[in-house]
């Protein structure tokens, strides 16, 4: 299957590890031109070099997609140094979980730090250089704590929830235009983030973080956690010329935990 990706230039925010590193891999499979940005230096120099070995070119750029201008920036380097830019999957930032009783009203605007501004931040400046050229795509990655409360991720749940609000409202404001914008909702992926979730939930039921994974999979019924290779798959498709038709989507992916649509 053909998906029309090969030569053009895909920007993967946090792409330097979990997710956004194995978007990294699917989207250099089917020769795209991958840009990866992290705040890292560190990260992108280790996927780098897990990416050369896997016999794929990238292009790496440090970036703190929190703040607004140095996103623009990212951009706009990208746009003069690598292409302009057809695809934008935004993976980056993830909000600290907490148990309720650790909450502050720092923790909330934390989370919005961490996980929201981010992704507008990077859709803002995408979306003026797609708008002129009359085409784009952009995928969002962002979270089943969005749509089912956890009483340990309640400021990265908001974040999230609004995100998919975003992501939805940008989507029909755009699409006139020739701008597709989707998002997915993964559950627990195999990332190291999910390590963070078993120890806030640890700390919440007072079980051990083997006994939170065990229970974990138990309750979904596929029996295990997602791969990150699986949702890179899905966002690779949503982003391909074979989702032409398809914008203002919430893909979930939770292995059938939560049986509901949307």
């Amino acid at each position: 299957m053909d998906l029309e990706l090969g030569g053009k230039v895909v920007l993967i925010t946090g792409g330097s590890k979990g997710i956004g590193l194995a978007c990294a891999h699917v989207f250099a499979r089917e020769g795209a031109k991958v840009v990866i940005a992290s705040r890292s230096n560190d990260n992108l120099a280790a996927a780098r070099a897990e990416l050369e070995q896997a016999g794929h070119q990238v292009h790496t750029y440090a970036a703190n997609l929190s703040d607004a201008p140095a996103a623009q920036e990212l951009v706009d380097s990208v746009e003069a140094q690598v292409g302009p830019i057809a695809v934008l999957v935004n993976s980056a930032g993830a909000a600290k979980r907490y148990a309720p009783a650790s909450l502050t009203a720092q923790a909330w605007r934390d989370a919005m730090d961490a996980k929201y501004f981010p992704y507008i931040n990077a859709m803002d400046a995408v979306i003026r250089k797609m708008v002129p050229r009359g085409n784009g795509a952009i995928v969002n990655i962002i979270g089943a704590g969005g749509k089912m409360a956890s009483a340990f991720h309640l400021p990265g749940g908001s974040a999230n929830a609004a995100l998919m609000l975003a992501s939805a409202g940008l989507a029909n404001a755009w699409g006139s235009k020739g701008l597709r914008i989707n998002a997915i909702n993964p559950g627990a992926t195999l990332t190291g983030r999910v390590q963070g979730a078993l120890e806030a939930e640890s700390e919440l039921t007072g079980k051990s973080t083997d006994e939170v994974l065990k229970s974990r999979e138990q309750s979904i019924p596929l029996g295990r956690l997602a791969r990150p290779e699986e949702v890179a798959d899905a966002a690779l498709y949503l982003a391909s010329a074979r989702a032409s038709y398809v914008t203002g989507a919430l893909l979930t992916m939770n292995g059938g935990i939560h049986p509901i649509g949307g």
